[in-house]
Protein backbone atom coordinates (compact mmCIF):
# COMPACT_ATOMS: atom_id res chain seq x y z
CA UNK A 1 0.00 0.00 0.00
CA UNK A 2 1.65 3.89 -0.43
CA UNK A 3 0.35 6.77 0.81
CA UNK A 4 1.05 10.43 -0.70
CA UNK A 5 1.17 12.56 1.88
CA UNK A 6 1.04 16.50 1.25
CA UNK A 7 2.10 19.34 3.16
CA UNK A 8 3.46 23.11 2.19
CA UNK A 9 2.97 25.65 5.52
CA UNK A 10 4.61 25.37 9.33
CA UNK A 11 1.34 23.38 11.06
CA UNK A 12 1.51 20.74 8.35
CA UNK A 13 5.16 20.15 8.72
CA UNK A 14 5.01 19.18 12.73
CA UNK A 15 1.91 16.86 12.17
CA UNK A 16 3.73 15.50 9.18
CA UNK A 17 6.60 14.40 11.24
CA UNK A 18 4.58 12.23 13.55
CA UNK A 19 2.13 10.49 11.11
CA UNK A 20 5.03 9.51 8.77
CA UNK A 21 6.78 8.21 11.83
CA UNK A 22 3.72 6.00 12.64
CA UNK A 23 3.12 4.96 9.38
CA UNK A 24 6.67 3.81 8.66
CA UNK A 25 6.95 2.35 12.37
CA UNK A 26 4.32 0.19 11.63
CA UNK A 27 5.14 -0.62 8.58
CA UNK A 28 1.67 0.66 7.31
CA UNK A 29 2.78 1.69 3.93
CA UNK A 30 4.63 3.28 1.48
CA UNK A 31 4.81 6.97 2.48
CA UNK A 32 5.50 9.45 -0.18
CA UNK A 33 5.98 12.74 0.98
CA UNK A 34 5.48 15.93 -0.97
CA UNK A 35 6.01 19.48 -0.13
CA UNK A 36 4.36 22.00 -1.98
CA UNK A 37 6.49 24.60 -0.95
CA UNK A 38 3.66 27.81 0.31
CA UNK A 39 5.48 28.46 2.96
CA UNK A 40 9.12 28.62 0.71
CA UNK A 41 11.14 30.86 3.64
CA UNK A 42 14.01 29.01 4.74
CA UNK A 43 13.09 29.81 8.42
CA UNK A 44 9.77 28.47 7.83
CA UNK A 45 10.11 25.09 6.15
CA UNK A 46 13.36 24.01 6.21
CA UNK A 47 14.23 24.37 9.89
CA UNK A 48 11.26 21.82 10.59
CA UNK A 49 12.65 19.30 8.33
CA UNK A 50 15.84 19.40 10.17
CA UNK A 51 14.48 20.25 13.66
CA UNK A 52 11.45 17.22 13.55
CA UNK A 53 13.77 14.80 11.31
CA UNK A 54 11.52 14.89 8.99
CA UNK A 55 12.82 12.92 5.86
CA UNK A 56 13.44 15.08 2.51
CA UNK A 57 10.58 15.47 0.68
CA UNK A 58 10.15 12.90 -2.81
CA UNK A 59 8.54 16.16 -4.69
CA UNK A 60 8.69 19.78 -4.02
CA UNK A 61 6.61 21.69 -6.26
CA UNK A 62 7.54 25.40 -5.43
CA UNK A 63 4.47 26.96 -5.29
CA UNK A 64 5.97 29.91 -3.17
CA UNK A 65 3.72 33.13 -2.71
CA UNK A 66 0.58 34.22 -4.20
CA UNK A 67 -2.96 35.04 -4.25
CA UNK A 68 -5.22 32.26 -3.33
CA UNK A 69 -5.99 31.20 -6.65
CA UNK A 70 -2.70 31.26 -8.26
CA UNK A 71 -1.86 29.11 -5.12
CA UNK A 72 -4.15 26.62 -5.42
CA UNK A 73 -3.76 26.38 -8.98
CA UNK A 74 0.31 25.63 -8.98
CA UNK A 75 -0.05 22.54 -6.02
CA UNK A 76 -3.23 21.45 -8.22
CA UNK A 77 -1.09 21.42 -11.78
CA UNK A 78 1.89 19.90 -9.87
CA UNK A 79 -0.15 17.11 -7.49
CA UNK A 80 -2.13 16.26 -10.20
CA UNK A 81 1.56 15.03 -12.02
CA UNK A 82 3.32 13.84 -8.45
CA UNK A 83 0.02 11.63 -7.93
CA UNK A 84 -0.89 9.90 -12.08
CA UNK A 85 3.21 9.16 -11.54
CA UNK A 86 2.52 7.79 -7.92
CA UNK A 87 -0.80 5.90 -8.35
CA UNK A 88 -1.26 6.22 -4.17
CA UNK A 89 -3.74 4.21 -2.60
CA UNK A 90 -4.95 7.27 -0.83
CA UNK A 91 -3.71 11.23 -0.30
CA UNK A 92 -3.12 12.66 3.11
CA UNK A 93 -3.34 16.53 3.65
CA UNK A 94 -3.75 18.20 7.01
CA UNK A 95 -5.10 21.70 8.68
CA UNK A 96 -7.26 24.16 6.07
CA UNK A 97 -4.30 25.72 3.79
CA UNK A 98 -4.38 26.31 -0.09
CA UNK A 99 -2.14 23.14 -0.28
CA UNK A 100 -5.29 21.27 1.47
CA UNK A 101 -7.95 22.15 -0.74
CA UNK A 102 -6.04 22.00 -3.96
CA UNK A 103 -4.68 18.09 -2.72
CA UNK A 104 -7.93 17.01 -1.93
CA UNK A 105 -9.64 18.18 -5.32
CA UNK A 106 -6.53 16.44 -7.59
CA UNK A 107 -7.05 13.35 -5.54
CA UNK A 108 -10.74 13.64 -5.25
CA UNK A 109 -10.80 14.17 -9.63
CA UNK A 110 -8.27 10.86 -9.74
CA UNK A 111 -11.07 8.50 -8.15
CA UNK A 112 -7.95 8.76 -5.01
CA UNK A 113 -9.65 8.87 -1.33
CA UNK A 114 -8.23 11.47 0.43
CA UNK A 115 -7.69 11.57 4.37
CA UNK A 116 -7.96 14.84 6.24
CA UNK A 117 -6.30 15.25 9.39
CA UNK A 118 -7.71 18.35 11.36
CA UNK A 119 -11.23 17.46 9.77
CA UNK A 120 -14.17 18.80 11.82
CA UNK A 121 -13.20 22.30 12.47
CA UNK A 122 -15.73 24.78 11.65
CA UNK A 123 -15.49 29.11 12.58
CA UNK A 124 -17.12 32.02 11.68
CA UNK A 125 -17.59 33.70 8.86
CA UNK A 126 -17.92 30.95 6.48
CA UNK A 127 -16.30 34.07 3.69
CA UNK A 128 -12.95 33.46 5.29
CA UNK A 129 -10.60 31.25 2.98
CA UNK A 130 -9.51 28.91 5.87
CA UNK A 131 -12.95 27.94 6.60
CA UNK A 132 -13.87 27.46 2.79
CA UNK A 133 -10.76 25.32 2.41
CA UNK A 134 -11.46 23.06 5.25
CA UNK A 135 -15.15 22.78 4.25
CA UNK A 136 -14.53 21.76 0.81
CA UNK A 137 -11.92 18.93 1.62
CA UNK A 138 -13.98 17.57 4.53
CA UNK A 139 -16.66 16.61 1.38
CA UNK A 140 -14.17 15.40 -0.73
CA UNK A 141 -12.48 13.34 1.66
CA UNK A 142 -13.73 9.29 2.41
CA UNK A 143 -11.04 9.42 5.59
CA UNK A 144 -11.87 12.15 8.40
CA UNK A 145 -9.72 12.57 11.50
CA UNK A 146 -11.33 15.28 14.12
CA UNK A 147 -8.76 16.48 16.33
CA UNK A 148 -11.90 16.16 19.31
CA UNK A 149 -15.52 15.32 19.79
CA UNK A 150 -16.77 19.12 18.37
CA UNK A 151 -15.39 18.05 15.65
CA UNK A 152 -17.22 14.99 14.67
CA UNK A 153 -20.37 16.82 15.96
CA UNK A 154 -19.64 19.37 13.53
CA UNK A 155 -19.62 17.03 10.81
CA UNK A 156 -22.67 14.99 11.72
CA UNK A 157 -24.50 18.70 11.51
CA UNK A 158 -23.32 18.56 7.57
CA UNK A 159 -24.45 14.75 7.45
CA UNK A 160 -21.00 13.54 6.95
CA UNK A 161 -20.80 10.10 9.23
CA UNK A 162 -19.11 8.08 7.51
CA UNK A 163 -15.38 7.60 7.93
CA UNK A 164 -14.90 10.08 10.70
CA UNK A 165 -12.81 9.17 13.29
CA UNK A 166 -12.04 10.97 16.74
CA UNK A 167 -7.94 10.71 16.49
CA UNK A 168 -6.92 13.64 19.16
CA UNK A 169 -4.33 16.56 18.29
CA UNK A 170 -0.83 15.37 16.25
CA UNK A 171 -0.16 18.94 18.26
CA UNK A 172 -0.04 17.76 21.61
CA UNK A 173 1.65 14.23 20.21
CA UNK A 174 4.47 16.37 19.75
CA UNK A 175 4.16 18.80 22.36
CA UNK A 176 4.28 15.52 24.85
CA UNK A 177 7.39 13.81 23.04
CA UNK A 178 9.41 16.77 22.69
CA UNK A 179 9.07 18.85 26.27
CA UNK A 180 11.92 17.87 27.56
CA UNK A 181 13.88 19.46 24.41
CA UNK A 182 12.16 22.66 25.52
CA UNK A 183 15.19 25.59 26.67
CA UNK A 184 12.57 28.37 28.13
CA UNK A 185 15.66 30.20 29.69
CA UNK A 186 18.08 29.73 27.01
CA UNK A 187 15.36 30.92 24.67
CA UNK A 188 14.63 33.93 26.55
CA UNK A 189 18.36 34.78 27.22
CA UNK A 190 19.12 35.16 23.63
CA UNK A 191 16.42 38.14 22.97
CA UNK A 192 17.71 39.93 26.22
CA UNK A 193 14.31 38.57 28.41
CA UNK A 194 13.31 37.44 31.48
CA UNK A 195 11.16 34.24 31.81
CA UNK A 196 7.53 35.52 32.58
CA UNK A 197 8.15 39.13 32.08
CA UNK A 198 7.21 39.46 28.32
CA UNK A 199 4.06 38.37 26.03
CA UNK A 200 4.16 36.13 22.79
CA UNK A 201 2.88 37.36 19.82
CA UNK A 202 2.60 36.16 16.24
CA UNK A 203 0.50 37.78 13.17
CA UNK A 204 0.27 36.76 9.64
CA UNK A 205 -3.48 36.80 8.73
CA UNK A 206 -4.27 38.77 5.41
CA UNK A 207 -7.36 40.35 7.26
CA UNK A 208 -4.84 41.38 10.35
CA UNK A 209 -1.93 42.43 8.00
CA UNK A 210 -3.04 43.05 4.64
CA UNK A 211 -4.59 46.17 5.30
CA UNK A 212 -2.61 49.16 6.84
CA UNK A 213 -5.09 50.44 9.11
CA UNK A 214 -5.72 46.71 10.74
CA UNK A 215 -2.04 46.21 11.13
CA UNK A 216 -0.97 49.50 12.54
CA UNK A 217 -3.97 49.17 14.93
CA UNK A 218 -2.89 45.34 16.02
CA UNK A 219 1.05 47.15 16.42
CA UNK A 220 0.07 50.02 18.32
CA UNK A 221 -2.68 47.86 20.06
CA UNK A 222 1.01 45.21 21.24
CA UNK A 223 2.52 47.87 22.43
CA UNK A 224 -0.08 49.90 24.67
CA UNK A 225 -1.25 46.27 26.26
CA UNK A 226 2.56 45.95 26.91
CA UNK A 227 3.21 49.17 28.50
CA UNK A 228 0.06 48.77 30.84
CA UNK A 229 0.67 45.25 32.01
CA UNK A 230 4.62 45.80 32.54
CA UNK A 231 5.40 43.77 29.85
CA UNK A 232 8.14 43.30 26.98
CA UNK A 233 6.29 42.03 23.22
CA UNK A 234 8.26 39.54 21.27
CA UNK A 235 7.20 39.93 18.03
CA UNK A 236 8.93 36.96 15.77
CA UNK A 237 7.91 38.37 12.17
CA UNK A 238 6.44 35.96 9.63
CA UNK A 239 7.50 37.39 6.23
CA UNK A 240 4.37 38.55 4.79
CA UNK A 241 4.00 40.66 7.92
CA UNK A 242 7.42 42.27 7.98
CA UNK A 243 6.72 42.79 4.20
CA UNK A 244 3.42 44.61 5.15
CA UNK A 245 5.75 46.62 8.18
CA UNK A 246 7.88 48.16 5.46
CA UNK A 247 5.57 49.05 2.57
CA UNK A 248 3.08 50.35 4.88
CA UNK A 249 5.35 52.04 6.35
CA UNK A 250 4.50 50.61 10.12
CA UNK A 251 7.98 50.74 11.66
CA UNK A 252 7.19 53.11 13.94
CA UNK A 253 4.42 51.30 15.45
CA UNK A 254 6.74 48.69 16.24
CA UNK A 255 9.48 50.65 17.69
CA UNK A 256 8.78 49.23 21.19
CA UNK A 257 8.76 46.03 19.98
CA UNK A 258 11.31 43.05 20.60
CA UNK A 259 11.12 41.72 16.92
CA UNK A 260 13.00 38.34 15.78
CA UNK A 261 12.30 36.42 13.15
CA UNK A 262 9.90 32.98 12.88
CA UNK A 263 11.74 30.80 15.11
CA UNK A 264 11.73 26.59 14.83
CA UNK A 265 9.96 24.50 17.20
CA UNK A 266 11.17 23.96 20.01
CA UNK A 267 12.51 27.71 20.10
CA UNK A 268 8.86 28.48 19.83
CA UNK A 269 7.81 26.15 22.56
CA UNK A 270 10.20 26.96 24.71
CA UNK A 271 9.34 30.92 24.42
CA UNK A 272 5.43 29.71 24.79
CA UNK A 273 6.41 28.36 27.96
CA UNK A 274 8.34 31.51 29.56
CA UNK A 275 5.92 33.91 28.33
CA UNK A 276 2.94 35.55 30.56
CA UNK A 277 0.69 34.42 27.66
CA UNK A 278 0.34 34.92 23.90
CA UNK A 279 -1.12 36.99 21.71
CA UNK A 280 -2.16 35.19 18.21
CA UNK A 281 -3.82 34.96 14.73
CA UNK A 282 -2.16 31.47 14.24
CA UNK A 283 -4.57 28.15 14.73
CA UNK A 284 -1.78 26.06 15.85
CA UNK A 285 -0.40 28.26 18.78
CA UNK A 286 -3.70 28.46 20.28
CA UNK A 287 -3.52 25.00 21.23
CA UNK A 288 -0.19 24.71 21.86
CA UNK A 289 -0.02 27.92 24.15
CA UNK A 290 -3.26 25.95 26.07
CA UNK A 291 -0.78 22.49 26.12
CA UNK A 292 2.00 24.79 27.80
CA UNK A 293 -0.31 26.07 30.09
CA UNK A 294 -0.79 29.65 29.05
CA UNK A 295 -3.34 31.46 28.20
CA UNK A 296 -3.82 32.92 24.03
CA UNK A 297 -5.64 36.12 22.93
CA UNK A 298 -6.51 35.12 19.42
CA UNK A 299 -6.81 38.05 16.95
CA UNK A 300 -9.64 36.15 14.98
CA UNK A 301 -12.88 36.78 14.00
CA UNK A 302 -13.57 33.21 15.29
CA UNK A 303 -11.59 30.11 16.35
CA UNK A 304 -12.40 26.36 15.45
CA UNK A 305 -11.01 25.46 19.13
CA UNK A 306 -14.22 26.26 20.45
CA UNK A 307 -13.34 23.80 23.64
CA UNK A 308 -11.13 26.71 24.36
CA UNK A 309 -12.88 30.11 24.35
CA UNK A 310 -16.53 28.47 25.99
CA UNK A 311 -14.35 27.99 28.70
CA UNK A 312 -13.12 31.41 28.75
CA UNK A 313 -9.47 29.91 28.86
CA UNK A 314 -8.82 31.88 25.54
CA UNK A 315 -10.23 34.84 24.86
CA UNK A 316 -11.10 36.56 21.30
CA UNK A 317 -10.12 40.11 19.73
CA UNK A 318 -10.92 42.26 17.18
CA UNK A 319 -7.89 43.33 15.83
CA UNK A 320 -7.87 46.68 17.05
CA UNK A 321 -5.39 48.53 19.18
CA UNK A 322 -8.63 49.67 21.94
CA UNK A 323 -9.29 46.06 22.15
CA UNK A 324 -5.88 44.47 22.47
CA UNK A 325 -5.01 47.03 24.14
CA UNK A 326 -7.94 46.44 26.56
CA UNK A 327 -7.57 42.19 27.37
CA UNK A 328 -5.47 42.80 30.06
CA UNK A 329 -7.96 42.89 32.49
CA UNK A 330 -9.49 39.60 31.20
CA UNK A 331 -5.99 38.24 31.28
CA UNK A 332 -5.55 38.87 34.96
CA UNK A 333 -8.84 36.78 36.18
CA UNK A 334 -8.28 32.98 37.18
CA UNK A 335 -10.04 30.52 34.97
CA UNK A 336 -9.70 26.95 35.27
CA UNK A 337 -8.24 25.06 32.02
CA UNK A 338 -10.48 23.09 30.29
CA UNK A 339 -9.56 19.04 30.38
CA UNK A 340 -7.98 16.79 28.02
CA UNK A 341 -10.03 17.56 24.90
CA UNK A 342 -7.25 16.87 22.32
CA UNK A 343 -6.35 13.12 23.50
CA UNK A 344 -3.66 11.13 24.84
CA UNK A 345 -0.61 11.94 22.85
CA UNK A 346 -1.16 9.08 20.67
CA UNK A 347 -3.27 10.98 17.60
CA UNK A 348 -0.55 10.08 15.08
CA UNK A 349 -1.27 5.85 15.53
CA UNK A 350 -4.74 6.39 15.67
CA UNK A 351 -5.02 8.54 12.33
CA UNK A 352 -2.41 5.02 11.03
CA UNK A 353 -5.29 3.15 12.32
CA UNK A 354 -8.07 4.69 11.26
CA UNK A 355 -6.78 5.10 7.39
CA UNK A 356 -5.52 1.54 7.12
CA UNK A 357 -8.79 0.88 8.44
CA UNK A 358 -10.48 2.38 5.60
CA UNK A 359 -8.52 1.38 3.16
CA UNK A 360 -8.60 -2.26 4.06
Amino acid sequence: MKVVSLVGARPQFIKEALVGEAARAAGAWEHVLVHSGQHYDARMSDVFFQELGIPEPKYHLGVGSGSHAAMTAAVLTGLEKALLEERPDALLVYGDTNTTLAGALAAAKLRIPVAHVEAGVRMAPKTMPEEINRVLSDHLAAILCCCSSLGRENLAREGITSGVFVSGDVLYDLYVRMRERFEPEAACARYGLEPGSFLLATLHRDYNVDERETLRGCLEGLVRLGAESGLSVLLPLHPRTRKNIETFGCGDAARRLVLAEPPGYLELMSLTLACAFVLTDSGGLQKEAFYAGRRAVVIMPDTGWRELTDCGWNILCEPRADAIAGVGESLARTVPPPGNVYGEGNAAGEIVRAVRQQLS
